[in-house]
């Protein structure tokens, strides 16, 4: 393994000088960005490593385990977590060796702003969930010391665990084309998140081959919540005069306020309005009626997210892969199962 020694000879740097930019206090000693790129191009070229677990000692002499970071989004998806922090937790109560688990919130589109995630010298490796369009700009032009595992995203330059969201809408088209649906609407949460945009592309394009109309008067943006699902549908209700006789709701948490807002308005479910959910949380088994949803495997994808990233941090994978998984709806009452 390499040393900081070896570093700052490559970077032409006193060893002091790399030390300082590799434990990220580069701009607190105004250290020039020219230098401090040198110093982590030589540190990527010899295939540096820090080692935190010695940096950081106990009082009692115990070395710290290898730390995993958990990025998660600062917004209104941070009530998604604990379905995914039950796949980290059973995966790492089973796998061999002992970690460490550091959840990291981030900013939406400020990933780049994360000094731990640049210079490497907080954990030994990275789960970035939720990221944005432009956190995902950043991240393929980044060049980072950590390996990194990407959450419901696609990408050619870090491992990926995901699902085909473009099919899941197309499913979702089909349902309501077999049950006899000939107009429908949906209602997006309004956020930067390429998972949401497949899901919505895939359920419109299904739809007009199926022969469903999808007004734009029938498509709602809102905010990813109980809130949201709730003014989506005030919104529906006061921009066209007839609500269609279905909806694909992107979010379980969306579609329980949406449920609330057609009790309100008289419109009862499923017999007025279908619905069809995202995601399938608890919560989707105790509304009234009961939430048709996908089926989204978050707590396996967890699970493979760990192994990905831990097969990395040891070098038994050494080059980007992806992982899909599948979707598939689970029928209750709100929406009846394929005719």
């Amino acid at each position: 393994m390499s040393s900081i020694k070896e570093i700052a000879r490559l970077a032409n740097v006193s060893q002091g000088t790399a030390s300082i930019v590799l434990n990220g206090k580069g701009e607190q000693y105004r250290i020039s960005t020219n230098t401090q790129q040198k110093i982590f191009e030589a540190a990527r070229e010899l295939n540096y490593q820090p080692n935190i677990s010695a940096r950081r000692l106990r009082s009692g002499g115990e070395t710290v385990l290898p730390i995993i970071a958990l990025f998660w989004a600062l917004d209104t998806r941070t009530a998604l977590i604990s379905r995914f922090l039950k796949g980290v937790q059973l995966t790492l109560a089973t796998i061999e060796g002992e970690y460490e688990l550091l959840i990291q919130p981030y900013v939406g589109s400020k990933l780049s702003e994360v000094q731990g995630l640049i210079t490497g010298t907080r954990f030994n490796g990275a789960i970035i969930a939720n990221s944005t369009e432009e956190d995902e700009q950043f991240l393929h032009q980044a060049s980072l010391n950590v390996p990194i595992v990407m959450y419901q995203r696609s990408s050619s330059k870090y491992c990926t665990v995901n699902v085909d969201g473009y099919k899941t809408g197309e499913e979702v088209a089909k349902l309501l084309a077999s049950r006899g649906h000939r107009q429908a609407g949906i209602i997006v949460p309004d956020v930067s998140s390429q998972a949401v945009l497949r899901r919505k592309e895939g359920f419109l394009e299904e739809a007009a081959r199926l022969g469903i109309e999808v007004s734009p008067s029938h498509i709602a943006h809102s905010n990813f919540s109980e809130d949201g699902g709730y003014e989506a549908i005030r919104s529906l209700l006061e921009n066209s005069s007839n609500l269609p006789t279905s909806l694909f709701i992107l979010s379980d948490r969306m579609a329980v306020g949406a449920l609330m807002g057609l009790n309100e308005a008289g419109k009862i479910v499923p017999d007025d309005i279908e619905i069809v959910g995202h995601d399938d949380d608890d919560v989707a088994r105790f509304t009234i009626p009961t939430l048709s949803t996908v089926h989204l495997p978050v707590e396996e994808m967890a699970s493979e997210c760990v192994n990905m990233l831990v097969g990395l941090m040891h070098h038994r994978i050494t080059t980007p892969i992806t992982k899909v998984f599948d979707t598939h709806i689970v029928t209750r009452k709100s929406c009846g199962s394929y005719k």
